[in-house]
C-alpha cells in the first residue's frame, strides 16, 4: 500500500509532535510522517526517527528549506511559534513562507495551527484594552488570524485549525498553582467567573490527525477544538483534587495581570481579557463533541492532571 507523506512543522513541539505521534502509533494510518525541525540532530528529533520517521531540517525563515520539506508530500501540518521570538510580524512572515512552499509543492491538504484575529472584535480604536507593537491588541493570536486569509488567497487547500488554551502551560509557561507567603496554594487566572476553553497539547495532534483521516471533507473550513471548558473556580476544584491539597482561584483583573513584568504579560493579560470578555464566541467555536469526533481518546482536565500533577511546579 503506498503511504501518503505527512510533513509536519514543528515536529519536536508540542502540537507537531503530539501529530507525528499519533500518526506514528497507528500502523494503520495509510500515512507517513516526515519530520521537520531545525535541530535533526536532537534528541525529540531522533525520538521520533526511532518511532518510524522520516526526519527532515528546514528553518520557518528559509522559504527554500520548506519546499525541499514539503516535496512530495501529500498533507503538511503548519505551525509557528511566536514566544521564540515575540514578533507578530515575524509570525506572519513565517505563516507566508509556509503556504508559499505548499502552494510551490502542490500539497493536497494543509492544516494551519491557527486563532482569531482579536481586532475583529475589538478594533485597534477601541481602548477596553491596548494596542501592542503599534498595531495588534493579541499579537500571537492577530498575526495567525491575520495569516488565514493568506493560505486561502494564494489557493492553498487549508483547514484553519483554532486551538485552545494548552494546560500544559501550567508544566512549562509558569500557570500553575503558586504557593503564598501563608504556605498556601492558589492558581490565577484574569478570567472573573468566565469559562477557558482548554486541551492537552497532545490532544491538538491527535485532532489534527484526526482532519487528516477525514480527507478532503474540512478542506476549506475553519474548526476549532477543546478538550473541556471550565472556570476559574472548577479548575482550581480540580488541582485540589488531583494534588490533594487546597488550591484557591484567585482572580487578578487584566489590567494587573499586565503589570506583573514577565516577557509577554501585556499579550497574555490581553489574551486573558478577550477569553473574558468574548466567552460565549470563543467557546462556541470549540466545540468538545467535535473535539471528540477527531479524536476519541480527547483528555478532560482531570484526566489530563491525573498524568502530569507532578510535573507541575508549585514553587
Amino acid at each position: 500500500m503506498t503511504t501518503k507523506i505527512i510533513a509536519v512543522t514543528g515536529a519536536t513541539g508540542a502540537q507537531g509532535g503530539g501529530l507525528a505521534r499519533a500518526i506514528l502509533n497507528d500502523r494503520s494510518s495509510g500515512f507517513t510522517v516526515r519530520a521537520i525541525t531545525r535541530k535533526p540532530d536532537s534528541d525529540h528529533a531522533r525520538a521520533l526517527a526511532k518511532l518510524g520517521a522520516e526526519v527532515v531540517g528546514a528553518n520557518l525563515d528559509d522559504l527554500q528549506s520548506l519546499k525541499s520539506a514539503f516535496k512530495g508530500a501529500h498533507g503538511a501540518f503548519c505551525v509557528t511559534n511566536f514566544w521564540e521570538h515575540f514578533s507578530g510580524e515575524k509570525e506572519v512572515a513565517q505563516a507566508h513562507a509556509l503556504a508559499d512552499a505548499a502552494k510551490a509543492e502542490g500539497v493536497a491538504h494543509v492544516i494551519w495551527s491557527t486563532l482569531e484575529d482579536t481586532r475583529k472584535r475589538v478594533p485597534l480604536s477601541d481602548d477596553r484594552m491596548p494596542t501592542l507593537h503599534g498595531k495588534y491588541k493579541v499579537p500571537h493570536f492577530d498575526a495567525k488570524g491575520e495569516s488565514d486569509g493568506y493560505f486561502a488567497s494564494i489557493g492553498v487547500p487549508t483547514t484553519c485549525l483554532q486551538t485552545s488554551f494548552y494546560w500544559d502551560n501550567m508544566v512549562g509557561f509558569g500557570m500553575g498553582p503558586k504557593r503564598g507567603p501563608d504556605g498556601k496554594l492558589s492558581f490565577v487566572l484574569p478570567m472573573a467567573d468566565k469559562k477557558l476553553a482548554g486541551i492537552a497539547a497532545e490532544d491538538i495532534g491527535k485532532c489534527a490527525y484526526g482532519i487528516f483521516k477525514r480527507g478532503n471533507e474540512l478542506i476549506g473550513k475553519t474548526v476549532g477544538i477543546a478538550g473541556e471548558h471550565l472556570t476559574g473556580e472548577q479548575m482550581a476544584a480540580a488541582l485540589s483534587r488531583a494534588l490533594e491539597q487546597p488550591v484557591a482561584y484567585n482572580y487578578v483583573p487584566p489590567e494587573v495581570y499586565r503589570t506583573f513584568g514577565f516577557p509577554g504579560a501585556d499579550d497574555l493579560a490581553n489574551m486573558f481579557q478577550y477569553y473574558r470578555d468574548f466567552e460565549e464566541e470563543f467557546c462556541a467555536a470549540r466545540s468538545v463533541a467535535f473535539s471528540r469526533s477527531l479524536n476519541p481518546e480527547l483528555q478532560s482536565f482531570a484526566t489530563w492532571l491525573s498524568a502530569n500533577k507532578s510535573k507541575i511546579p508549585l514553587g
